[in-house]
Protein backbone atom coordinates (compact mmCIF):
# COMPACT_ATOMS: atom_id res chain seq x y z
CA UNK A 1 0.00 0.00 0.00
CA UNK A 2 2.67 2.69 0.23
CA UNK A 3 3.87 1.83 -3.01
CA UNK A 4 0.43 3.88 -4.03
CA UNK A 5 0.49 6.14 -1.03
CA UNK A 6 4.32 7.72 -1.41
CA UNK A 7 3.66 7.91 -5.10
CA UNK A 8 0.00 9.73 -4.15
CA UNK A 9 2.30 12.30 -1.58
CA UNK A 10 4.69 12.83 -4.19
CA UNK A 11 2.81 13.65 -7.11
CA UNK A 12 0.18 15.64 -5.52
CA UNK A 13 2.06 18.90 -5.85
CA UNK A 14 2.12 18.51 -9.56
CA UNK A 15 -1.63 17.63 -9.64
CA UNK A 16 -2.27 21.13 -10.86
CA UNK A 17 1.41 22.23 -11.82
CA UNK A 18 2.40 19.85 -14.03
CA UNK A 19 6.17 19.49 -15.27
CA UNK A 20 7.58 17.54 -18.41
CA UNK A 21 10.52 16.39 -16.49
CA UNK A 22 11.99 13.53 -13.70
CA UNK A 23 14.21 16.25 -12.03
CA UNK A 24 12.41 17.28 -8.91
CA UNK A 25 12.69 16.57 -4.88
CA UNK A 26 10.37 13.84 -4.82
CA UNK A 27 9.29 14.44 -1.46
CA UNK A 28 9.23 18.59 -1.62
CA UNK A 29 7.24 21.04 0.81
CA UNK A 30 3.85 21.29 -0.56
CA UNK A 31 3.19 17.32 -0.77
CA UNK A 32 0.36 15.77 1.23
CA UNK A 33 -1.75 13.06 0.64
CA UNK A 34 -4.76 13.49 -1.01
CA UNK A 35 -8.12 11.50 -1.91
CA UNK A 36 -6.28 8.72 -3.32
CA UNK A 37 -4.46 7.80 -0.06
CA UNK A 38 -7.66 8.16 1.40
CA UNK A 39 -9.64 5.84 -0.48
CA UNK A 40 -6.82 3.33 -0.95
CA UNK A 41 -7.07 3.21 3.00
CA UNK A 42 -10.91 2.69 2.61
CA UNK A 43 -10.43 -0.34 0.40
CA UNK A 44 -8.17 -1.62 2.61
CA UNK A 45 -10.44 -1.69 5.72
CA UNK A 46 -13.40 -3.32 3.76
CA UNK A 47 -11.13 -6.30 3.21
CA UNK A 48 -10.08 -6.77 6.59
CA UNK A 49 -13.57 -6.50 7.56
CA UNK A 50 -14.41 -9.27 5.00
CA UNK A 51 -11.80 -11.78 6.54
CA UNK A 52 -11.91 -10.62 10.35
CA UNK A 53 -15.70 -10.29 10.41
CA UNK A 54 -16.97 -12.00 7.51
CA UNK A 55 -18.67 -8.68 6.12
CA UNK A 56 -19.62 -8.60 2.36
CA UNK A 57 -17.02 -7.01 0.72
CA UNK A 58 -19.11 -4.18 -1.48
CA UNK A 59 -21.53 -2.89 1.19
CA UNK A 60 -18.95 -2.61 3.36
CA UNK A 61 -16.65 -0.31 1.08
CA UNK A 62 -19.15 1.62 0.43
CA UNK A 63 -19.55 1.70 4.54
CA UNK A 64 -15.61 2.52 4.59
CA UNK A 65 -15.45 5.21 1.98
CA UNK A 66 -18.32 6.98 3.24
CA UNK A 67 -16.85 7.13 6.84
CA UNK A 68 -13.42 8.09 5.47
CA UNK A 69 -14.44 10.45 2.77
CA UNK A 70 -16.53 12.37 5.24
CA UNK A 71 -13.86 12.85 7.53
CA UNK A 72 -11.69 14.06 5.03
CA UNK A 73 -13.91 16.07 3.15
CA UNK A 74 -11.09 18.11 1.12
CA UNK A 75 -9.07 15.81 -0.05
CA UNK A 76 -10.07 16.47 -3.76
CA UNK A 77 -12.42 14.27 -4.21
CA UNK A 78 -14.52 14.65 -8.11
CA UNK A 79 -17.58 16.26 -7.71
CA UNK A 80 -19.87 13.58 -8.48
CA UNK A 81 -17.68 11.40 -6.16
CA UNK A 82 -18.38 13.80 -3.41
CA UNK A 83 -21.88 14.07 -3.87
CA UNK A 84 -21.96 10.22 -3.55
CA UNK A 85 -20.17 10.55 -0.22
CA UNK A 86 -23.14 12.12 1.50
CA UNK A 87 -25.61 10.29 -0.05
CA UNK A 88 -27.62 8.26 2.35
CA UNK A 89 -28.31 5.31 -0.25
CA UNK A 90 -25.19 5.85 -2.51
CA UNK A 91 -25.74 4.20 -6.10
CA UNK A 92 -22.89 3.73 -8.99
CA UNK A 93 -23.29 6.63 -11.27
CA UNK A 94 -21.40 4.99 -14.41
CA UNK A 95 -18.04 6.65 -13.93
CA UNK A 96 -15.28 5.90 -16.18
CA UNK A 97 -12.58 8.07 -14.01
CA UNK A 98 -9.55 7.13 -12.49
CA UNK A 99 -10.96 7.00 -9.24
CA UNK A 100 -11.48 3.11 -9.64
CA UNK A 101 -7.63 2.28 -10.76
CA UNK A 102 -5.98 5.14 -7.71
CA UNK A 103 -8.25 3.06 -4.87
CA UNK A 104 -7.14 -0.72 -6.31
CA UNK A 105 -4.12 -1.58 -5.19
CA UNK A 106 -5.55 -3.32 -1.87
CA UNK A 107 -7.28 -6.02 -3.98
CA UNK A 108 -4.09 -6.63 -6.18
CA UNK A 109 -2.48 -7.63 -2.51
CA UNK A 110 -4.88 -9.42 -0.95
CA UNK A 111 -5.98 -11.74 -3.92
CA UNK A 112 -4.65 -14.99 -3.90
CA UNK A 113 -5.11 -15.66 -7.70
CA UNK A 114 -5.14 -13.37 -10.57
CA UNK A 115 -8.69 -14.13 -10.92
CA UNK A 116 -9.45 -13.58 -7.68
CA UNK A 117 -7.32 -10.01 -8.55
CA UNK A 118 -9.21 -8.92 -11.10
CA UNK A 119 -12.85 -9.89 -9.46
CA UNK A 120 -12.10 -7.83 -6.35
CA UNK A 121 -11.10 -5.17 -8.66
CA UNK A 122 -14.28 -5.14 -10.60
CA UNK A 123 -16.06 -5.50 -7.38
CA UNK A 124 -14.42 -2.43 -5.88
CA UNK A 125 -15.01 -0.09 -8.91
CA UNK A 126 -18.82 -1.24 -9.46
CA UNK A 127 -20.01 0.65 -6.27
CA UNK A 128 -19.45 4.10 -7.63
CA UNK A 129 -17.63 3.59 -11.65
CA UNK A 130 -19.86 0.91 -13.07
CA UNK A 131 -18.95 2.21 -16.81
CA UNK A 132 -16.79 -0.52 -18.44
CA UNK A 133 -13.67 1.59 -19.03
CA UNK A 134 -13.70 1.93 -15.01
CA UNK A 135 -14.05 -1.25 -14.54
CA UNK A 136 -11.47 -1.95 -16.79
CA UNK A 137 -8.85 0.42 -15.56
CA UNK A 138 -9.53 -0.93 -11.92
CA UNK A 139 -9.00 -5.13 -13.42
CA UNK A 140 -5.90 -3.66 -15.39
CA UNK A 141 -4.19 -1.73 -11.97
CA UNK A 142 -5.00 -4.98 -9.91
CA UNK A 143 -3.71 -7.20 -12.17
CA UNK A 144 -0.61 -5.43 -12.43
CA UNK A 145 -0.10 -5.07 -8.65
CA UNK A 146 -0.80 -8.49 -8.54
CA UNK A 147 1.35 -10.25 -11.01
CA UNK A 148 4.48 -8.07 -9.92
CA UNK A 149 3.85 -9.24 -5.97
CA UNK A 150 3.84 -12.78 -7.65
CA UNK A 151 7.46 -12.62 -9.37
CA UNK A 152 6.18 -12.13 -13.10
CA UNK A 153 8.62 -10.43 -15.31
CA UNK A 154 7.85 -6.76 -16.68
CA UNK A 155 7.17 -8.63 -20.01
CA UNK A 156 4.55 -10.92 -18.77
CA UNK A 157 3.02 -7.81 -17.11
CA UNK A 158 2.52 -5.84 -20.54
CA UNK A 159 1.76 -9.21 -22.41
CA UNK A 160 -1.39 -9.26 -19.89
CA UNK A 161 -1.94 -6.28 -19.67
CA UNK A 162 -2.12 -6.07 -23.52
CA UNK A 163 -4.31 -9.08 -24.21
CA UNK A 164 -6.95 -7.98 -21.98
CA UNK A 165 -7.23 -4.22 -21.53
CA UNK A 166 -4.48 -1.53 -22.94
CA UNK A 167 -2.66 -1.63 -26.07
CA UNK A 168 0.74 0.32 -24.19
CA UNK A 169 1.93 0.80 -28.50
CA UNK A 170 3.24 4.47 -27.18
CA UNK A 171 6.58 4.91 -25.34
CA UNK A 172 6.94 7.71 -22.03
CA UNK A 173 8.81 9.78 -24.63
CA UNK A 174 6.11 9.82 -27.29
CA UNK A 175 3.47 10.52 -24.87
CA UNK A 176 4.75 13.30 -22.76
CA UNK A 177 4.90 16.46 -25.40
CA UNK A 178 1.85 16.43 -25.69
CA UNK A 179 -0.11 14.52 -22.52
CA UNK A 180 -2.31 16.67 -20.83
CA UNK A 181 -4.57 16.47 -17.77
CA UNK A 182 -6.84 13.66 -18.14
CA UNK A 183 -8.51 11.40 -15.27
CA UNK A 184 -10.28 9.41 -17.66
CA UNK A 185 -9.05 5.54 -17.15
CA UNK A 186 -8.57 4.63 -20.53
CA UNK A 187 -6.61 8.28 -20.67
CA UNK A 188 -4.21 8.08 -17.78
CA UNK A 189 -3.85 4.38 -16.84
CA UNK A 190 -2.03 2.34 -19.30
CA UNK A 191 -0.04 5.84 -18.99
CA UNK A 192 0.67 4.73 -15.19
CA UNK A 193 1.31 1.40 -16.45
CA UNK A 194 3.78 2.17 -19.44
CA UNK A 195 5.26 5.06 -16.25
CA UNK A 196 6.13 1.53 -14.69
CA UNK A 197 7.05 -0.77 -17.38
CA UNK A 198 10.17 1.66 -17.99
CA UNK A 199 11.58 2.62 -14.93
CA UNK A 200 14.53 0.88 -13.34
CA UNK A 201 13.40 1.57 -9.64
CA UNK A 202 9.97 2.62 -7.23
CA UNK A 203 11.13 6.10 -7.69
CA UNK A 204 12.02 5.70 -11.17
CA UNK A 205 8.88 4.83 -11.54
CA UNK A 206 6.71 7.68 -9.37
CA UNK A 207 9.01 9.73 -11.52
CA UNK A 208 8.12 8.76 -14.79
CA UNK A 209 4.36 9.07 -13.72
CA UNK A 210 4.85 12.41 -13.03
CA UNK A 211 6.86 13.41 -15.28
CA UNK A 212 4.11 12.74 -17.81
CA UNK A 213 2.40 16.15 -16.64
CA UNK A 214 -1.20 14.91 -16.13
CA UNK A 215 -3.51 13.81 -12.84
CA UNK A 216 0.30 13.44 -11.48
CA UNK A 217 -0.79 12.10 -7.56
CA UNK A 218 -2.88 9.76 -9.16
CA UNK A 219 -1.45 8.21 -11.79
CA UNK A 220 2.24 8.42 -9.51
CA UNK A 221 -0.45 6.11 -7.40
CA UNK A 222 -1.27 3.25 -9.78
CA UNK A 223 2.40 3.31 -11.06
CA UNK A 224 4.02 3.18 -7.65
CA UNK A 225 1.52 0.57 -6.60
CA UNK A 226 2.85 -1.59 -9.18
CA UNK A 227 6.43 -0.77 -9.06
CA UNK A 228 6.10 -1.38 -4.89
CA UNK A 229 5.08 -4.78 -5.48
CA UNK A 230 7.43 -5.36 -7.93
CA UNK A 231 10.73 -4.09 -6.81
CA UNK A 232 9.82 -5.20 -2.81
CA UNK A 233 7.96 -8.36 -3.41
CA UNK A 234 8.34 -9.61 -6.73
CA UNK A 235 11.22 -10.38 -9.25
CA UNK A 236 12.74 -6.85 -9.27
CA UNK A 237 14.20 -6.92 -5.20
CA UNK A 238 16.61 -9.39 -6.04
CA UNK A 239 17.49 -8.01 -9.85
CA UNK A 240 16.83 -10.69 -11.46
CA UNK A 241 15.25 -9.15 -14.41
CA UNK A 242 17.48 -6.93 -15.24
CA UNK A 243 20.90 -8.02 -13.78
CA UNK A 244 20.84 -4.93 -11.66
CA UNK A 245 21.67 -4.39 -7.86
CA UNK A 246 18.26 -3.98 -6.04
CA UNK A 247 17.09 -0.41 -5.75
CA UNK A 248 17.70 0.06 -1.99
CA UNK A 249 18.01 -2.05 1.23
CA UNK A 250 14.19 -1.86 1.84
CA UNK A 251 13.22 -1.06 5.54
CA UNK A 252 11.43 -3.59 7.63
CA UNK A 253 8.84 -1.81 9.34
CA UNK A 254 6.55 1.21 8.51
CA UNK A 255 8.47 3.51 11.11
CA UNK A 256 11.47 2.68 8.89
CA UNK A 257 9.47 3.35 5.67
CA UNK A 258 8.16 6.74 6.55
CA UNK A 259 11.15 7.90 7.57
CA UNK A 260 12.99 6.46 4.50
CA UNK A 261 10.61 8.51 2.09
CA UNK A 262 10.72 11.41 4.81
CA UNK A 263 6.59 11.06 4.80
CA UNK A 264 7.03 11.74 8.60
CA UNK A 265 3.99 13.17 10.43
CA UNK A 266 1.65 12.82 6.86
CA UNK A 267 -0.14 10.46 7.73
CA UNK A 268 -3.00 9.99 10.28
CA UNK A 269 -1.92 7.37 13.00
CA UNK A 270 -4.62 5.39 12.20
CA UNK A 271 -3.63 5.13 8.40
CA UNK A 272 -0.52 3.67 9.53
CA UNK A 273 -2.14 0.88 11.59
CA UNK A 274 -4.13 0.23 9.07
CA UNK A 275 -1.53 -0.55 6.83
CA UNK A 276 0.38 -2.58 9.20
CA UNK A 277 -2.59 -4.75 9.82
CA UNK A 278 -2.97 -5.70 6.24
CA UNK A 279 0.56 -5.97 5.83
CA UNK A 280 0.09 -8.85 8.17
CA UNK A 281 -3.21 -9.88 7.01
CA UNK A 282 -2.33 -10.32 3.33
CA UNK A 283 0.90 -12.03 3.95
CA UNK A 284 -0.94 -14.57 5.81
CA UNK A 285 -3.67 -15.25 3.66
CA UNK A 286 -1.24 -16.07 1.03
CA UNK A 287 0.88 -18.35 3.19
CA UNK A 288 -2.07 -20.14 3.71
CA UNK A 289 -2.66 -20.72 0.32
CA UNK A 290 0.40 -21.82 -0.50
CA UNK A 291 0.25 -24.75 2.12
CA UNK A 292 -3.10 -25.77 1.99
CA UNK A 293 -4.44 -24.38 -1.34
CA UNK A 294 -7.27 -22.65 -0.02
CA UNK A 295 -7.97 -19.70 2.36
CA UNK A 296 -11.05 -17.59 4.08
CA UNK A 297 -12.76 -16.42 0.99
CA UNK A 298 -14.24 -12.34 0.43
CA UNK A 299 -17.94 -12.25 0.09
CA UNK A 300 -18.02 -9.82 -2.14
CA UNK A 301 -22.41 -9.43 -1.71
Amino acid sequence: MYGAIIGDIAGSKYEFNSIKTKDFPFIARGCEFTDDTVMTVAVARALLMCLEDGRAFKPELVRQMQTLGRRYPNAGYGGRFLCWLYRKHPEPYHSYGNGSAMRVSPCGLMAVTLEEATGLARASAEVTHDHPAGIAGAEAAAAAVFLAKTGESKERIRDYIRAHYYPLDRTLDDIRPKYRFDVTCQGSVPQSIQAFLEADSYEDTVRNAISLGGDSDTQAAIAGAIAWSYYRLGRGRSGVETGKKPERRWPETCDGLIRDYGIDGMLPGDFVETIERFDVAWTQRAGTFAQTGSCTPVTLE
